[in-house]
């Protein structure tokens, strides 16, 4: 018989003792089972004890966790958080230096435990720790232990950063500026300014102007990687919560300081391979830099403009100076109208007598004659030949120049997702934009030249346009998705993949799905389906066997805690547990908590997960909600919650979860990798029928013979 579900069975540890072995009875009071067990032990005053865990992160048992508590778990009699809170308190108050430091690692340690957490900050600790930094002359391990306690305290969300007093900010700052501090103070100390500036504006105002980027930029450039990402993290933090006039004048300055040159060397090509915390970054000052586009690309032409008529005008002029210069002043003011609207015309404009109008449209907007105007000034001799070569040819044949740099504009944006909101999990950066100052601007420079050059290999008419632009969109999301690390890289594979390959790329997919149409392989996909199907669920079962890394995130901000999860060999138990940044595969003994797969319940993903309905529903936290899921298990149907790193590792896990829950798997992933299980064993199996055609319906069968007399006749011949 089953035991009760609020009865769980445990293990009491305590120092010196005999462990305990005891049926918890979850409706019993804390305070009564408490009193049993120093009962047991002959332990007077019981209220001054309290249960946590053995394992991990040792986390004070309440009445509100009790419930989490699982048969077989290993507690912990040990000081009540309240009189552990108050001797930290009088300990980091003691003149003797080891008595202090020692309190302040202790309490560093403690602090991540919100109910240990709580009765300090009643004690008015905070205040203590404050007086210790401001007061305090050390620069060493004493300060890192009470700026690392400051940050676990302040991650409970108790307090809030806007109260910090002024002098408290100062001393923190001066830790980041100043040069002969310990590493790890000066790492605590920028994780603190990277938290105060998403609070408040003022809390924004105080550390932009005390840290400057000059010091930021020299935190980059050290060889501590821990350092270098901290540095970063402020950074990306200022960037993030600045106006948009503020953020300009920031990426102005780095560019000035040529920032991009240093990633892209000291970073990116570092011997070190790039962690997920600094790819993200990488991937957010590239979103932030892009984004500096979005305001000329939702700004339409003003006809009214005089420096945007004179932009257009310079277009005209540097095609068409040489044939039209001299003459022009000696051309009446409907000769010159008529001649201009002609030279437009030439240049691709649609409507010839207004050209502005073909700018009104936003998105792209003004962007596409910034491009233009980039386009003519930087490469005149590319500019010339493209708008020269196309007035000269066939009207029904000529390349649109301006039509064709409006709509390249709008299929860069969208493909490089300008003006879109930064994402809290993503890290897919390009290599190749840190490596060129005006990145937009040059890759446009590339992208129309590959426009004509594909308009030609086409033979492409005006009818023909939005075709070519299809082909020209398809060639550079290929060549990006093969993440060039240069321009010169990138405008070498896109134009080594010409219109061409793009047909054979296309002519082999349709081949692909015209083959897999005919009845008799459709059969034979039906009969292979279940076998590679099992492949799959191995494949996924296996991938959780090796585990994966996850991080948690708060609303606040991406932290920096990890925790791993993994299955167990005989897929019986996933086991979890925090780790520390740069461990990659822990052993599954390292990870202290486990449960059971018989245990688990159900899958939620998306909005069904209590951890995303907690978050705010803003644009910025979509890309979560697409990869959270959580596993419901036990009978009180408690919640394990995931946000896994990437969309690959979220279809990866909720299928290898559905196979141990029984249930189809339904990520996307599943059906491309079936796909190409399918197309690989369909291609064996049909080899030797290349070339032939496969007919949808079997030969018919032959009418019987009138007689069998050809037949042979063995008994006769044994006779």
């Amino acid at each position: 018989m089953p035991p009760p579900k609020d009865v769980v069975k445990i293990a009491i540890q305590m120092v010196g003792a005999i462990p305990q072995l005891i049926e918890l009875q979850q409706t019993k009071p804390l305070a009564s089972v408490l009193k049993d067990v120093c009962d047991a032990w002959s332990l007077p005053n019981a209220e001054r004890y309290a249960l946590q865990y053995a394992d991990g992160r040792q986390t004070y048992i309440t009445e509100s966790n009790r419930g989490e508590i699982k048969n077989g778990s290993i507690l912990r009699l040990t000081t009540s958080p309240d009189q552990e809170a108050e001797r930290l308190y009088s300990g980091i108050q003691s003149n003797n230096s080891d008595v202090k430091t020692d309190s302040l690692k202790k309490l560093a340690s403690l602090s991540q435990d919100v109910t240990f957490a709580q009765e300090f900050i009643n004690r008015n600790g905070l205040k203590q720790i404050f007086y210790i930094v401001e007061e305090g002359n050390d620069t060493g391990e004493m300060l890192a232990h009470a700026l690392k306690a400051f940050m676990e305290l302040m991650e409970h969300d108790f307090v809030s950063w806007e109260t910090l007093s002024a002098a408290f900010i100062k001393k923190i700052v001066s830790y980041v500026n100043m040069n002969a501090v310990d590493a790890s103070v000066q790492q605590l100390s920028l994780s603190i300014l990277e938290n105060m500036v998403p609070a408040s504006r003022l809390l924004f105002e105080l550390v932009k102007k005390e840290v400057t980027l000059d010091r930021l930029l020299t935190h980059l450039q050290v060889t501590n990687a821990q350092l270098q990402l901290k540095a970063m993290a402020l950074l990306i933090a200022l960037l993030l919560a600045a106006t948009d006039a503020e953020r300009r004048d920031i990426m102005d300055y780095l560019r000035e300081k040529n920032i991009r040159q240093f990633i892209h060397k000291n970073i990116i090509h570092s011997s070190e391979p790039l962690g997920d915390e600094m790819a993200h970054y990488l991937y957010v000052l590239q979103s932030v830099s892009l984004n500096l586009c979005e305001r000329r690309m939702r700004t339409s032409m003003d006809p009214y403009s005089q420096e945007q008529r004179e932009l257009l005008q310079s277009l005209r002029q540097t095609a068409f100076e040489s044939e039209s210069e001299a003459p022009a002043s000696n051309f009446s003011t409907e000769r010159r109208r008529s001649l201009c609207a002609k030279e437009f015309r030439k240049l691709g404009f649609m409507n010839n007598s207004n050209p502005a109008e073909d700018l009104r449209r936003a998105p792209p907007g003004l962007l596409a004659l910034d491009n233009m105007v980039y386009f003519s000034r930087h490469t005149p001799n590319a500019y010339s030949r493209f708008v020269l070569e196309n007035s000269s040819r066939e009207d029904k044949h000529e390349c649109p120049f301006a039509r064709s740099s409006i709509q390249l504009t709008l299929i860069l944006c969208e493909i490089l997702h300008v003006g879109e909101p930064c994402s809290e999990t993503a890290q897919a950066f390009y290599p190749m934009f840190f490596g060129q100052d005006h990145f937009f601007e040059e890759l446009f420079c590339i992208c129309i030249q590959l426009v004509n050059k594909t308009w030609k290999e086409m033979r492409a008419t005006q009818e023909d346009f939005d075709k070519v632009l299809q082909v020209v969109r398809e060639q550079i999301t290929r060549t990006l998705s093969l993440k060039p690390t240069s321009l010169e890289l990138f405008k070498t594979r896109v134009n080594a993949l010409n219109y061409s390959e793009i047909l054979k790329l296309r002519q082999t997919e349709r081949l692909h799905q015209e083959e897999t149409l005919a009845v008799p392989v459709l059969e034979l996909r039906k009969r292979l389906k279940p076998e590679l199907l099992e492949l799959v669920r191995q494949q996924r079962l296996l991938h959780l066997c090796e585990g994966t890394l996850f991080r948690k995130i708060s609303s606040r901000r991406r932290q920096d805690k990890l925790w791993y999860c993994r299955l167990s060999p005989n897929h019986k138990v996933l086991h979890y547990g925090d780790v520390e940044e740069g461990v990659h595969s822990p052993p599954i003994e390292s990870l202290p908590e486990k449960i059971p797969v018989a245990d688990m319940k159900m899958l939620l993903v998306g909005k069904e997960c209590p951890h995303t309905k907690e978050k705010s529903s803003g644009k910025q936290n979509k890309d979560v909600l697409e990869l959270a899921f959580s596993i419901v298990y036990d009978m009180e149907e408690y919640c394990l919650n995931f946000i896994a790193p990437t969309r690959y590792e979220f279809c990866l896990w909720t299928d290898g979860l559905n196979v141990l829950l029984g249930k189809e798997m339904t990520s996307e992933r599943t059906q491309t990798d079936l796909d190409v299980l399918l197309s690989m064993e369909l291609k064996l199996r049909l080899l030797d029928l290349e070339n032939i055609s496969i007919p949808d319906t079997p030969p018919p069968i032959p009418k019987p013979p009138s007689n069998l007399n050809f037949c042979y006749d063995f008994h006769h011949a044994e006779q």
